[in-house]
């Protein structure tokens, strides 16, 4: 299908940093969250990428997606022992030095206490030259922002708290609204009748998912955008298409206005 396309929304992309995603010892748990969350503030979660902890990788990366996106977000990496080297490598991204943030350091300071503020502890207050941080009121070593980059911890307690803060900072774009429509008919089946109404509404994200339930293979599809009317002309398009070949629709969700949507 062509590119998804619509204006009202800023386009985001996530990085999950850490050898123990990789290796399967640890679930990513992050993703679906952030998603969420960023698809009520109008922003579409375009691209995540899953990378080890390797210096050049994590900076290659960030430099690409900072370039190709209206907002990037980071988790892990950030903590106190050898290979946590985001912070370090984030700022070898953008050609800045790493500092300590004095800020940073009084907060770790009155969280640990200075006899137990260690060494790598304290490297936790070592963010990129001219970040802005990002507090943490569950563990209290920040996070930080530099540019539209935004660097978060990896577990998910303290990156959701992150986050939410992240959230009632940036600017955000139009809701994103769902409609879902389920059918017992084979992807294949509308494949290109999809394609068609895809390329005849580019401000709306048609997407088809096959499932199996109960023993029984079905089909999904999902309609997104940011505009409720143009949302319920291509649900009702999509209603039309399912009745033709003979199926009857079924409505999971609707998000939009809901008007002259006629499923059980």
């Amino acid at each position: 299908m062509p590119q998804y396309e619509n204006p009202d929304l800023f386009k985001a992309a996530l990085v999950i940093i850490g050898n123990e995603i990789l290796s399967g010892r640890t679930t990513d748990a992050n993703t679906p969250w952030i998603a969420e969350r960023l698809t009520e503030r109008g922003i579409l979660l375009a691209e995540v990428r899953v990378i080890p902890d390797i210096e050049a990788k994590i900076i290659n990366t960030v430099q690409q997606l900072s370039a190709d996106y209206d907002y990037v977000f980071t988790t892990g990496g950030i903590g106190p022992t050898h290979d946590d080297i985001t912070a370090e490598s984030v700022a070898k991204a953008f050609d800045l030095p790493l500092e300590r943030d004095e800020e940073a350091f009084a907060v770790l300071e009155e969280y640990y206490g200075l006899e137990n503020l260690t060494p790598p502890r304290a490297k936790m207050s070592m963010v990129p030259k001219g970040s802005t941080l990002i507090p943490n009121p569950v563990s209290g070593a920040p996070g930080f922002i530099i540019k539209n980059v935004h660097v978060m911890a990896g577990v998910p307690r303290i990156m959701q708290a992150m986050m939410d803060h992240v959230l009632n900072q940036i600017q955000a774009g139009k809701p994103l609204l769902s409609n879902t429509v389920t059918c017992s008919l084979p992807e294949s089946k509308v494949a290109e009748e999809l394609t068609t109404l895809q390329n005849k509404y580019p401000d709306v994200d048609i997407g088809s998912y096959p499932h199996y339930r109960g023993g029984v293979l079905g089909l999904s599809l999902v309609m997104r955008a940011t505009n409720s009317d143009s949302l319920d002309t291509v649900t009702q398009d999509i209603i039309a298409m399912i009745r033709a070949h003979g199926d009857e629709p079924r409505a999971l969700s609707v998000g939009s206005h809901g008007r002259n949507l006629d499923v059980v």
